[in-house]
Formats: C-alpha cells, sequence, structure tokens
C-alpha cells in the first residue's frame, strides 16, 4: 500500500446500456471518499469499451464531464499497465479496485475475472456469484437449489425460439398465462422487459427481448408489492431493513425507475415484524445461494393477497448513488454512505486476504 492512504481504483462507464447511471454512480462516489484515508485512481470505459486513466486523485470530481478523462489521459495501454503492474514489476500501483461498471461486462463475472488474473483485491461479487447473479436463469436454478421459493418461469434461446416458437408459445400460455413479462435473460435495470397481455404482444415482446440477449426468460405475474433488501458481507453477511418499490408504471420500468421520477422508495417497508424479519432472512438466503459476497441488492414479491414471500432477483452491483435504493436501505439501519464505502473496501481487503492463504495445486 502507499506510505498513508489506500490507493483505490475507481473504475466506471463501459459498454453497457447503462453507461451514464455508471458516470453518475462514480461521481457521488468519488465526492463522499475521505481524502484523508484513500486516493482514487480512475479508470473511464467509453461506449466503444476503450480505457482511459488518469492521475490520482486527493480531491472529489467537480463535474461529470471530468469523468471522461480529457485527451492527457492515459490510453487502453497505460491503463492496463497499471492494473497489471502487480505482475509485471511486482510492486502494485492499486491497493482495491472499486468498480463501479453496471451490466454487460461490469456486474457479469468479465470484468471481475481480469481483477482476479490481475491479483489485486476488488470491492463485490466475485467471477462465479457476478455471472450467477447477471443471468436470470441461472441464478432461479440457484434459488430453487437453496429452497427459495419464487414465481413460475419459462426460458429458451434465439435458436430454440426459431425452431419450436408455436410449441413454446402454447407452453407459456399453460405454464404461465396472460399477462406475463418477458424479460432478456442477461441484463440489468429493466431495459427490453415488457408485459404482455396477449399472444400477439408476447410475440412481440419475446422479438424486443432477443434484441438485447439470445436466452429470453418469461415470468409470470405476480399481484404483489415489490421489497428491496441491502446485504452487506462476505461470510458473515448482514441484512438492511426492507424497503419498497411503489411504481409510477404498472410495473418497475426502465422509464419508472431512472428517467420520470415518480416512483417512490418507502423506507422502510410498511410491514410487521415477522414478515420483515423473514425477508431479511431470505435475502441472507439467497446472497449465500449465488455465493455472494461484499455487497448484494435481494428484491421480493410479497403477494397481496396473502403475503407469500418470492425471491424476484439479487443484483451484485446495485445503483449506488446516495439516492440509490442500496445505500438508502443502509443509511436507515444506520450505515452512512461514506462508512458503506469504508465496509466495502475492508471486505474487499478481507476476501483477498483470506484467499492467499489457499494453496494451489502444484501439478503434482
Amino acid at each position: 500500500m502507499g506510505l498513508d492512504r489506500i490507493t483505490v481504483g475507481l473504475i466506471y462507464g463501459g459498454k453497457s446500456g447503462e453507461h451514464e447511471v455508471s458516470l453518475q454512480t462514480a461521481f457521488a462516489v468519488s465526492k463522499a471518499f475521505n481524502y484523508d484515508k484513500y486516493e482514487l485512481l480512475p479508470f473511464y470505459i467509453d461506449k466503444q469499451g476503450k480505457w482511459k486513466v488518469g492521475g490520482k486523485l486527493n480531491a472529489p470530481f467537480t463535474a461529470l464531464e471530468d469523468l471522461k478523462l480529457g485527451e492527457s489521459a492515459g490510453d487502453t495501454s497505460a491503463a492496463m499497465g497499471l492494473l497489471f503492474s502487480k505482475l509485471s514489476s511486482g510492486q502494485s500501483n492499486i491497493d482495491v479496485v472499486f468498480p463501479l461498471l453496471h451490466g454487460t461486462n461490469g456486474e457479469d463475472g468479465t470484468i471481475q475475472g481480469l481483477f482476479e488474473m490481475a491479483d489485486l483485491p476488488y470491492v463485490g461479487a466475485g467471477v462465479l456469484a457476478s455471472a450467477a447473479g447477471m443471468d436470470k436463469v441461472i441464478m432461479k436454478k440457484l434459488f430453487a437449489e437453496a429452497g427459495l421459493e419464487q414465481c413460475a418461469y419459462c426460458y429458451f434461446t434465439a435458436t430454440e425460439w426459431e425452431r419450436s416458437s408455436h410449441t413454446l408459445v402454447q407452453g407459456i400460455e399453460e405454464k404461465l398465462s396472460y399477462p406475463c413479462f418477458v424479460k432478456p435473460a442477461n441484463l440489468g435495470s429493466s431495459v427490453g422487459i415488457s408485459k404482455a397481455r396477449t399472444r400477439e404482444e408476447l410475440l412481440a415482446s419475446v422479438a424486443l427481448a432477443f434484441r438485447y440477449d439470445v436466452k429470453v426468460i418469461v415470468e409470470e405475474f405476480v399481484d404483489a408489492r415489490e421489497v428491496e433488501v441491502g446485504v452487506l458481507g462476505n461470510d458473515e453477511p448482514l441484512a438492511s431493513v426492507p424497503g419498497e418499490i411503489v411504481s409510477s408504471g404498472e410495473y418497475y420500468d426502465y422509464q419508472a425507475k431512472y428517467l420520470d421520477g415518480k416512483s417512490q422508495m418507502l423506507i422502510p417497508a410498511s410491514l410487521d415484524t415477522e414478515l420483515a424479519d423473514r425477508i431479511r432472512d431470505l435475502a441472507v438466503r439467497a446472497f449465500k445461494a449465488i455465493a455472494g459476497s461484499g455487497l448484494c441488492r435481494a428484491d421480493f414479491f410479497v403477494r397481496k393477497s396473502d403475503h407469500k414471500i418470492w425471491i424476484n432477483e439479487v443484483n451484485t452491483m446495485p445503483g449506488f448513488t446516495p439516492f440509490s435504493m442500496y445505500p438508502l436501505l443502509w443509511r436507515e439501519t444506520g450505515v452512512a454512505y461514506e462508512s458503506l464505502l469504508d465496509r466495502l473496501i475492508e471486505l474487499a481487503l478481507e476476501r483477498y486476504a483470506a484467499r492467499q492463504e489457499l494453496e494451489f495445486e502444484s501439478g503434482v
């Protein structure tokens, strides 16, 4: 490490549709860091996937545009040289990496694999948990294995759909009926999701979802409240108070989530103590089911008719501005934003240290 301060490689931007959200998050994080304890090394990934690296920061960014690092920044090879400096020179320029990337190539295990290869501690889920948390089908299979109840669903690949769409449609209608939700299997932030009320709408919704992924999942409609819990920790994770999303639209889509500002977050959610405790317990079980580490947000349906709890999904890199659900849940639980950043970096370093003690087989 540096003499006094921890050097945090802040990585943001990315090729995904959530590029702008990532910039907002990085801007907020840069403002909240305690610069007596940390210095930031900013890495910006543009929408084409090219990297830039700036100089070390001892103060926050002053404007959102500054995060794009300008002409004087180092290019992709300079960025990779810094990331892999431990392997090339034995001395690391970075003590811990904090990826603030959402969606494809950011929270799906790909960049986590890069950090593993560079032998760097990093905040958040590992390769497996990131990949499982991004693929809604794999995630649901892990939840089922862990005994977590969830709504009914069907899934299929683009090839399967081309070959036998009629049979698949009949299966969806029999198992799920209408209305149902159609989603790309691997995408964050509710992009490409639509509600189908008829066969015609189902066909259009599947076509839309296939624009974003080669695998599509269709889920039954549940008349339910949407309740979310923050999980924080490694082997002994803790759950925050639950919060509730009251959507401005028929469901919590990209428009409702990011653009119209009308959806409400009720924190804490208005739940009786026993129900809230059960949801918190299930959040920890969901985190463990995907082999999570660091943080995740677990999202649940609480059916209005009988308060039955169904896990919907987990998000291993939830929105992280001070106004995002995850930090707000922890603030209400008694952990301020700055403390949350401290804790996530501690957890990254703890996990890395524990893994350093493992022996790798010597090919006997």
